[in-house]
């Protein structure tokens, strides 16, 4: 794959995640005896992504730790969010600083990201390239093992994503965008739904279908059924 950027967000609280996130930052609780942090960058280094930027906020330091200790073959940038956590949309904006106009992936490690995906990588970064424009991997309510989701985003004939009341589909946690998307926004604390809101107004926003099972770490009753199965 020609992509080779890629930030993975990494900076929320997991309030979800009580108790077991009292103590670590989500990243790094443990499925399958790997955190979650490492499953989605050995996934990234799997389809040739060869620089990651991780933004950070709770726990930060455990973090930091963590990777410096793991020695990653891929290189590997924190970003601290010191005084205050800047949601998905400011955290991107921030982190991807470094990556200038270059294009990027950016994963939320929540979703236990399977060699199964990377076949759908590829149909996505194969999207962007031939629409030029920001593109989102989704999947069919009916493949997600919690059932509590109520559904995101819908796809039109073209793979324009659209907003409705009956929203069949759940974005999976993984994009592919440019910095050009955040126009003159400045870095401060909002959320990506303001910009996925204004892409999708201008029609400028796509997506394709996973077919993979989605296994996302929502919650600690999630978790706890998630931590008993081989994935």
């Amino acid at each position: 794959m020609k992509i080779k950027k890629a930030i993975i967000l990494g900076a929320g609280f997991g309030k979800r995640m009580h108790p077991i996130t009292k103590k670590i930052p989500k990243p790094l609780v443990r499925i399958n005896k790997i955190t979650l942090l490492e499953n989605s960058i050995n996934f990234l280094n799997s389809i040739g992504v060869k620089h990651i930027v991780i933004n950070t906020h709770f726990r930060h330091k455990q973090i930091s730790d963590f990777i410096r200790k793991k020695k990653f073959s891929s290189k590997i940038d924190l970003i601290i969010e010191k005084r205050k956590i800047l949601n998905t949309g400011g955290g991107i904006l921030n982190a991807s600083k470094k990556f200038k106009k270059q294009i990027f992936f950016v994963l939320n490690p929540d979703t236990l990201w399977r060699k199964g995906y990377k076949n759908e990588f590829r149909k996505l970064e194969k999207g962007y390239k031939k629409n030029k424009k920001p593109i989102m991997l989704l999947v069919p309510k009916t493949k997600s093992y919690d059932k509590s989701f109520k559904g995101d985003f819908n796809l039109n004939s073209n793979n324009e994503i659209l907003r409705q009341k009956n929203n069949k589909f759940i974005f999976t946690g993984a994009q592919i965008i440019s910095r050009s998307i955040f126009k003159n926004k400045k870095i401060k604390p909002f959320s990506m739904n303001i910009v996925w809101n204004d892409l999708i107004k201008n029609k400028h926003l796509i997506g394709i279908k996973s077919n993979q099972k989605f296994f996302h770490i929502n919650n600690y009753k999630i978790y706890k059924k998630l931590y008993k199965k081989k994935l």
